[in-house]
């Protein structure tokens, strides 16, 4: 153990990335499968991000936060998936301590943004159809960069502080990671540490990072569907509906895939997990672009004009 812990802190200890799978057959179709939705993720986000910046019709608040969600997901499956597919193809499964740590970093922080641009944009979403007389001066352009810089500064702390957290865990016995990247609850399984500190600032900054944003949007979701039920034409009420709906189903997407990984005792972690854990990771991201771009009409045409 002591041996474990020096070369724990000279930065010379390798945690290893077994994946999801031992058997090299099923490497191979995960190597196909995972390259394959990496290519989909980023053709999708990346024409998303560009129709929306070439298209002057879409340089409004909505559009603003959808291309910034785009580049997060991009950041987001680009600090996880390359490297899963580097130790699916080659037999070396090895990941170096700061990388793991750099890899949690990313990880955190992205999720974190990704959850928080969500809000901004339920926000959005409110102000368009319960105040409408007040949206351009409620959604100027200071104030949407405003939003979005403390987003980035929340999430970079957010990212910080567990990634700093983590650096004072001692590992030692197994370091075999059961899993596609470096991520908080496996490597709290892992410490033979006290991690009770971890574990309390994860739950308080989870808290105001997720539920409480998560209420928040629950909330504005309530008081836009009382709007929309108040409007008395049918095309109108489907067409404010229809501005929400993507934005519903991303949430609900990101949500669900995240409760099914965190919303449970550490110590029942398993196999299933990390079958929930693809689906926030890799997913999510993926699905996004065709969410957002199938509903709605002003992104097909400046999909169409783009192309």
């Amino acid at each position: 153990v002591g041996e474990m812990h020096e070369s724990n802190q000279s930065g010379v200890f390798e945690f290893l990335l077994v994946g999801l799978s031992d058997s090299p057959e099923q490497q191979r179709v995960l190597f196909w499968m995972f390259l394959s939705m990496y290519l989909v993720t980023v053709v999708g986000n990346v024409l998303i991000i560009l129709a929306i910046s070439f298209d002057p019709r879409l340089h409004t608040p909505m559009y603003f936060f959808l291309a910034n969600l785009s580049f997060t997901d991009l950041f987001f499956v680009t600090s996880t998936i390359p490297k899963m597919l580097v130790s699916l193809q080659s037999q070396n499964k090895a990941i170096s301590y700061a990388g793991c740590l750099t890899q949690l970093y990313f990880l955190v922080s992205l999720v974190a943004l990704d959850n928080l641009i969500l809000v901004i944009m339920a926000y959005d979403r409110y102000v368009a159809i319960c105040r409408p007389l007040h949206y351009t001066t409620a959604m100027s352009p200071g104030l949407c960069i405003l939003l979005l810089t403390l987003c980035w500064a929340l999430s970079v702390l957010y990212g910080l502080t567990h990634t700093l957290l983590m650096t004072r865990v001692t590992f030692c016995g197994s370091r075999k990671i059961h899993y596609i990247f470096c991520e908080m609850y496996v490597l709290l399984r892992l410490a033979c540490s006290n991690t009770q500190v971890n574990h309390t600032v994860l739950i308080a900054t989870g808290s105001f990072i997720f539920l409480a944003p998560l209420g928040f949007m629950i909330m504005s979701y309530v008081w836009i569907v009382r709007a929309i039920l108040r409007i008395p034409s049918a095309s109108s009420k489907y067409k404010a509906f229809s501005t929400c709906a993507s934005h519903l189903a991303v949430v609900s997407l990101f949500y669900g895939t995240l409760g099914m990984v965190y919303l449970q005792p550490l110590h029942t972690y398993s196999m299933k997990d990390s079958v929930a854990t693809v689906m926030y990771a890799v997913v999510t991201p993926m699905m996004n672009p065709f969410i957002y771009s199938l509903r709605n009409k002003d992104m097909h045409g400046a999909l169409g004009r783009l192309l």
